[in-house]
């Protein structure tokens, strides 16, 4: 299933987690250009996640399950050879391409053969992968650039996503139905205005946007950097933190997406939005070691909690004729928060110091939590929740 080649994938992903920062830095660039090279994977995926849902539409789902890794996996191996920054931003930008094939071609290939009963309970088996890379990734990584140096894990990813693309070549599916009639019917509004004006798909939207800006931000920039040039601690334990936080999320994944299934996504997503606004004001009261890791451990909990509801309710609201246009547009307001927020949370840091920057982080999350709870109180009765 493609909840193996995520596994390969995110695993790949999570090794980068507590390098690729301390990679960037050792170029002698401020923490701002450090969150360029973060968000030039978050501008590819921008920039592609709606015509590649738009393709995955009218070519199928495979050549993206397929290429993508393929691509994650070239640009990895030049990743590691980078001898500049801009050589590293270009590299990380090619990523962000592969990237956004796979996983909007996994979106929708979930998708397709869900139903809304059981859609998040689906999404959550492939995030649960997802996880199990990401929480074996960090320490992974951290432990690979001490043993073998800084290069190092982007060699070990290049190989993980290239085995990502062979077995998606070998064992996954067509899933695109064979025929498809016109996605805009005569004298129906475009798929492109009835998602904008969508409330709850919109809303929605803006959950993912939240979600992504917080995880670039925060949790793959600030955190690291903070613990490193801050706290002392070293690139292995906050290679270890950053698993531990995945192992949370994993654990949790199965209780979240049946919440999600059987109450409803809104229950699951407004208490994580408003756990997560906690924990980023504990981060940035951090003075120790020991808050740090409450902040961290709030923050792990938060997130549990939502699990695959924002996607599972992205998909309930649009289609299933426009679903790859539909959850390429979703992924993007999540790739536009990769995108923008570490060099401007990068940049607040530079100015203001890292507590500054953890509590701008919350001031957005907690803004577009308020946004999505008037939506779907408008919305409700007209769209699943």
């Amino acid at each position: 299933m493609v909840s193996i080649a995520t596994a390969l994938v995110m695993t790949g992903q999570g090794i980068l987690g507590p390098v690729l920062p301390v990679f960037a830095r050792r170029f002698g660039v401020s923490v701002a250009a450090v969150g360029v090279v973060v968000a030039a994977f978050g501008l590819a995926r921008l920039i592609l996640n709606v015509p590649l849902g738009w393709l995955s539409d009218r070519w199928g789902r495979r050549f993206l399950l397929v290429g993508g890794p393929l691509v994650v996996s070239v640009a990895m191996v030049f990743s590691g050879l980078a001898g500049s920054i801009g050589s590293l931003t270009w590299w990380r930008f090619v990523a962000g391409a592969g990237s956004s094939m796979y996983m909007v071609g996994a979106l929708v290939y979930l998708t397709d053969i869900s139903s809304a009963s059981n859609r998040a309970r689906l999404i959550g088996l492939n995030q649960g992968a997802l996880l199990f890379g990401q929480s074996i990734g960090p320490g992974l990584g951290g432990l690979i650039a001490e043993w073998f140096g800084i290069r190092a894990p982007f060699f070990v990813i290049a190989a993980l996503t290239l085995a990502a693309s062979i077995y998606g070549l070998v064992r996954l599916p067509e899933t695109r139905p064979e025929t498809r009639g016109d996605s805009t019917p005569a004298g129906k509004t475009p798929v492109w205005r009835r998602l904008v004006i969508g409330r709850v798909f919109a809303a929605t939207a803006l959950i993912n946007f939240a979600i992504f800006f917080s995880r670039a931000s925060s949790r793959t920039t600030l955190m690291p950097l903070f613990g490193v040039d801050e706290l002392g601690m070293t690139v292995g334990q906050i290679g270890l933190l950053l698993t531990a936080m995945a192992v949370v999320n994993l654990l949790l994944l199965p209780g979240s997406a049946t919440l999600a299934d059987r109450f409803g996504r809104v229950r699951a997503i407004v208490p994580s939005m408003l756990g997560v606004t906690v924990a980023l004001v504990v981060l940035g009261l951090a003075g120790t070691i020991s808050t740090f890791l409450a902040g961290a451990a709030v923050m792990a909990l938060a997130t549990s909690v939502a699990g695959p509801a924002p996607a599972a309710l992205a998909a309930d609201a649009v289609p299933a004729a426009d679903r790859g246009v539909a959850l390429g547009a979703f992924r993007t307001m999540g790739d536009l928060g990769l995108l923008v927020g570490p060099p401007l949370l990068g940049r607040v840091a530079d100015v203001g110091g890292f507590g500054a920057a953890f509590w701008v982080n919350a001031a957005v999350v907690a803004i577009v939590t308020l946004v999505f709870i008037w939506a779907v109180s408008i919305g409700r009765g007209r769209q699943t929740n």
